[in-house]
């Protein structure tokens, strides 16, 4: 066995085993923990097959953002967690017969894919000799497909200020700040100057 098979192996094996167990763990913390280490082990598999870039973005996006978000998410909020899932026995059978159906579904799909070998040699760019994979990529997106680059950046761009705009609702009993009426105000309207009297309290 050679030291790349067995890396293979190795990291397949890690990745298998940390996505189980973010589905049985008891404690959300340790399902995201383990979410992290599959996407560790996952991006290690993708240096394997010569993708750095994608390893680099899974760790960087995934991992560094989206994973950590979401730890962050379940320690801050103290969601009852017993609470959610005492539903849980009343949709299992629910819950287990979509499994079934996407289970038989991805067998089809295993069972019924067929690799046309005209296929492989129709829509890719040649690789420049010397260029590394990320290299490559970034020639690739910002010359051939830059118009459909830009398109998509507008399209996340538009989701994100709708999420925004949805999520933002002004309430009439919050108070809060206002920059240009803080930067306006004088002494005479921070403070109010009271004389009292001698020996008694304000």
């Amino acid at each position: 066995m050679t030291v790349a098979a067995a890396f293979f192996y190795l990291f397949s094996i890690l990745t298998i085993a940390s996505a189980t167990m973010v589905i049985f763990a008891r404690n959300p913390v340790h399902s995201v923990l383990f979410l992290i280490l599959a996407f560790v082990n996952a991006a290690g598999l993708f240096v394997l097959l010569g993708a750095e870039f994608l390893a680099m973005i899974l760790v960087v996006v995934y991992v560094g953002a989206v994973a950590v978000l979401f730890l962050f998410v379940v320690m801050m909020l103290d969601v009852d967690f017993t609470e959610l899932r005492q539903g849980f026995r009343q949709n299992a059978m629910i819950g287990a017969l979509i499994g079934v159906v996407v289970a038989i579904e991805m067998i089809l799909v295993v069972t019924g894919w067929v690799q046309a070998p005209a296929a492989v040699m129709t829509g890719g760019a040649p690789i420049q000799a010397g260029v590394s994979n990320t290299a490559a990529l970034g020639l690739v997106l910002y010359t051939k497909y830059f118009y459909l680059f830009q398109a998509a950046g507008m399209v996340l761009l538009t989701a994100m200020i709708g999420a925004i705009v949805l999520t933002l609702s002004h309430k009439p009993d919050v108070k809060r700040q206002v920059i240009a009426d803080q930067n306006a105000r004088t002494r005479k309207d921070a403070i109010d100057i009271v004389k009292a009297p001698s020996r008694a309290g304000v």
